[in-house]
């Protein structure tokens, strides 16, 4: 080999690893999105695990496969309750989770599930462009969480024995809230609390620990509560009980990646957010439906009973989320501009 040719060969070995195949593959990021919800696919079973699967797609398709998904539903990839914490601290990089349920570890993010303060999708959805929903979205940035989509779920009441539509209906019964401000509302009700996940709602109704659970109306489906019900308040028309339960991303993560691929992360995210609205109402007026079809008694909410659980909830929850800081309370107003 001549002189020549083999400072050729060497010039090429050595400049092989910046052409190399696998050079695009070792710059691809994996990001794991972590929910409680029951798994399905793209087109098929619960709207937010299909959110989860349409936002994948969607960012590694924009992102020419410099950013890949993947997805543990069923909280298979750690607790529910576990998740906020875990992005907070860049252990987990993508959650889908009531907000509310980090509600102990930060307070201030009760109000998303705060009953008798939103009213309507409508008013839910104007969050974000208003003065609550650049508060909330600048103190969890200052928590360490990057708000993705940005969605709002209306809820509804399974129970076992009777149905729960007025206040005086909820005496004596154990229920879920599925957050403090809920749980205070039904305290003064008369109703005895239980605190748990909504993945765990099956089994605690299933034994009798538990008579009735107020859940979104996606949940009320996906977890087949249906089959331990016999007694539905469903949230089709109005609520009181309206639940935010965004996308959220770790920050610590999050600035890790470059601004392309960030930018194209939240626009994805709010793309998404008119399909989360619009699954949600399905669910809405689904659910009344899969309950019928197993026998169980459906109610809806008249504006009277709506007034109710208002009242109660101000006197109750609103009062005591605003005594817990001045933060609090500022919340509390921002959002109340919007009613």
């Amino acid at each position: 080999m001549t002189s020549l040719k083999r400072r050729t060969v060497l010039g090429a070995m050595a400049a092989a690893p910046l052409i190399s195949p696998f050079s695009a593959w070792a710059q691809a990021t994996t990001l794991k999105i972590s929910h409680q919800f029951p798994g399905g696919t793209l087109t098929e079973g619960d709207f937010r695990d299909r959110l989860c699967r349409q936002f994948s797609a969607e960012v590694e398709k924009r992102s020419k496969g410099s950013l890949k998904f993947e997805i543990y539903p069923g909280s298979s990839l750690m607790k529910t309750n576990s998740q906020f914490s875990a992005m907070r601290k860049g252990a987990l990089d993508l959650s889908l989770v009531p907000l509310s349920y980090a509600g102990g570890e930060v307070p201030e993010v009760n109000i998303g599930l705060m009953p008798g303060l939103v009213p309507s999708y409508e008013v839910g959805a104007a969050w974000k462009t208003n003065e609550i929903g650049k508060e909330l979205n600048k103190l969890l940035l200052d928590k360490g969480i990057v708000l993705i989509s940005w969605i709002w779920q209306a809820g509804g009441v399974a129970s076992r024995a009777k149905a729960m539509v007025d206040p005086d209906d909820a005496k004596g019964m154990k229920i879920r809230g599925g957050s403090r401000e809920v749980d205070l509302m039904l305290k003064a009700a008369g109703a005895a609390v239980v605190t748990l996940p909504s993945n765990e709602i099956y089994a605690a109704m299933q034994t009798g620990a538990m008579d009735a659970a107020m859940t979104s109306s996606t949940s009320l489906i996906s977890f087949r509560l249906e089959e331990v019900s016999k007694f539905l308040t469903s949230g089709r028309g109005q609520s009181y009980w309206y639940m935010f339960e965004p996308l959220m991303m770790s920050k610590a993560i999050f600035d890790k990646l470059s601004k392309d691929q960030q930018a194209t992360i939240m626009t994805v995210g709010a793309e998404l957010e008119a399909f989360a609205i619009k699954e949600a109402k399905k669910d809405d007026l689904l659910v009344a439906s899969v309950y019928e079809k197993k026998g169980a008694k459906v109610a809806d909410l008249s504006a009277a009973s709506v007034k109710k659980w208002q009242t109660i909830a101000r006197s109750t929850a609103w009062k005591d989320y605003a005594d817990r800081s001045e933060n609090c309370a500022k919340f509390l107003k921002l959002a109340e501009k919007l009613i």
